[in-house]
């Protein structure tokens, strides 16, 4: 048994170790690579998340401007059965203000008649009227 080593085999071992050393580093470089890889995905979480929050957003901000809209409508709708109901009003006061004028009149017309008479006696018949004419 020979344990002594040939010089030839040290050069050997030698260009073994620096594959073994190269190999190592290469690991290396991946398993960092890999650890990277996490960060990236990170990112790309990120990112996918940032997109759904717009999506949602989006949706959301398209929901309210509807409600908005809706709403300026219903205010369009208020303001004009507000100016209507004001219209009619200002038509309903007109017209009352007519009715207690034309009440006054007959009220201050009855007044004048002579006592003791309804307002059917007052009223010339038209026999009455023939007979005067007739008298004279």
């Amino acid at each position: 048994m020979n344990f002594a080593k040939p010089h030839g085999s040290a050069e050997i071992d030698d260009a073994e170790e620096v594959d073994v050393e190269g190999n190592i580093r290469e690991l290396v470089q991946r398993d960092s690579i890999a650890f990277r890889q996490p960060e990236d995905t990170a990112e790309i979480v990120n990112a996918d998340l940032n997109i759904l929050l717009r999506r949602v957003s989006a949706s959301s901000t398209r929901e309210i401007d509807n409600l908005i809209a809706e709403l300026r409508t219903f205010r369009e709708k208020l303001q004009a059965d507000g100016d209507r109901v004001q219209r009619d009003i200002a038509e309903y006061t007109a017209l009352n203000q007519s009715v207690i004028q034309l009440t006054k009149i007959i009220s201050d017309g009855m007044k004048k008649l002579p006592d003791g008479l309804t307002p059917v006696d007052r009223e010339p018949s038209r026999n009455a009227l023939r007979k005067t004419d007739v008298q004279d």
